[in-house]
This record gives structure tokens, C-alpha cells and sequence, in this order.
């Protein structure tokens, strides 16, 4: 018998505890939205007896709902405001997703010897896609360079092939056999790094 009546009175005291700690505002919880010349509800209290504007008075007590109820006599004056509320409002933190900044970086690929001489291929990369190709090292003066600069006009730079193609899968340039493979043998080897 005891027992029951220790634990009967203890859940008791322990609800009535959390009833008064969650049901008082300001101390961890957010004041609900009440008319501004409204006075706080206290818990195990009332409301303060001035009258909100508009004639309503609310009741309420922890764990009760708050009803308003019309006051007897209350009328409005010509020429007086309506009840205006103010609501405390929160601004919720505004998520943005904007586009992951695409990073720019630069892959190169490795030397490759040919009949010629020998290059590699130096790609810039925007995210994954390229955006600008080059030929490094390739050979300069006589027929090679002449075929050099045939296939760095085709292939290199922002508006080459390379960029248009996205891929080392590029037409071979005619009487460049030899330096258009070694190109597309070190450009492959960058895409594979990148």
C-alpha cells in the first residue's frame, strides 16, 4: 500500500514539474502568438486582468487549451483602432543551393617518343569537361614543325578539337600521322590522370 501511494505521488510531482517547466514561456520554448496588450499566463496564476482590445479575454491553466471568451458589456468606440497583433516571427535560416564552383585545374600527360622528336599534351580542366588543350615540347623548325603546327592548330586550344571532341577519339591530321598519334597517345594518357 505504501509503495503505491510513493509511486502514485511521485509521477505526480514529476508531471506536474513538467508541465510547469515546459508550459512557462521564455524559459526554453518560444511564446506563442497573443494580441501585444495581452499579459502573460503565469503558471499556477492568471491572467493579468486588463482587458485585450477587441473584448477577449483568454483562460488558461497548464495543461489546458486556451479558449477566448467574449467579455458582457465589451463594445467598440467610433473611431478606435481595431486590435492589431504583432507575431513574433522567426526567420527560418534560408538554405541556397547554388552550383558547386567548378575548379580549374590542369592535367599533363606523358612524354611520348615518335619518329620526329617527342611531346605531351597539357589539358585545363573546368570540373570534368576540358576547356583548353596544348602540345608541349613538339618539335619547332623543318617538316617536323610544320607538322607540329598542323596538328597544334587542329587539336590545341579553347576552340581545337580536343575541346569540341571532350575525348582523344580525334580525326588524325593528314601528312601528321606519327605526330597526331603521339599527341593522342599523351592526351589519352592525361584524360586517364584527370
Amino acid at each position: 500500500m505504501r509503495r503505491a501511494l510513493l509511486a502514485i505521488t511521485g509521477l505526480a510531482a514529476s508531471t506536474t514539474a513538467l508541465v510547469v517547466l515546459k508550459g512557462t514561456p521564455g524559459t526554453s520554448q518560444a511564446a506563442p502568438d497573443r494580441p501585444v496588450a495581452e499579459a502573460p499566463v503565469v503558471p499556477g496564476g492568471s491572467a493579468a486582468p486588463d482587458p485585450t482590445p477587441g473584448g477577449v479575454t483568454p483562460t488558461a491553466g497548464p495543461g489546458a487549451s486556451v479558449k477566448p471568451s467574449a467579455k458582457a458589456g465589451a463594445s467598440r468606440t467610433p473611431g478606435a483602432r481595431t486590435s492589431s497583433t504583432t507575431r513574433a516571427t522567426t526567420a527560418a535560416p534560408r538554405t541556397t543551393t547554388s552550383a558547386p564552383k567548378a575548379t580549374t585545374r590542369t592535367v599533363t600527360g606523358p612524354v611520348v617518343s615518335y619518329k620526329y622528336g617527342s611531346l605531351q599534351v597539357r589539358i585545363t580542366l573546368s570540373g570534368s569537361r576540358i576547356v583548353d588543350a596544348t602540345g608541349l615540347g613538339m618539335p619547332l623548325d623543318g617538316q617536323s614543325g610544320l607538322r607540329s603546327d598542323d596538328v597544334q592548330a587542329r587539336y590545341s586550344g579553347s576552340s581545337g578539337e580536343v575541346v569540341a571532341k571532350q575525348s582523344a577519339n580525334l580525326s588524325t591530321v593528314s601528312g601528321a600521322t606519327y605526330t597526331s598519334t603521339a599527341y593522342k597517345q599523351s592526351l589519352q594518357a592525361a584524360l586517364d590522370k584527370a
